[in-house]
């Protein structure tokens, strides 16, 4: 999922050097909920790594 989050910044980066600003905003904002996605379920991942192991 960071992988995908990373790929549409990029994506968004080219678009907005480029002067497509419309396709770069929506890359921007996928990429902004993607990342806060896999930064989620990575805390919960890691609460639940903590509960199983006690």
């Amino acid at each position: 999922m960071l992988y995908w989050a990373l790929l549409f910044f990029v994506i968004a980066l080219a678009s907005g050097a480029l002067g497509f600003s419309g396709i770069a905003s929506a890359s921007s904002g996928i990429a902004q909920i993607l990342f806060f996605l896999f930064v989620a379920l990575f805390a919960a991942s890691i609460v639940a790594g903590l509960f199983r192991r006690r």
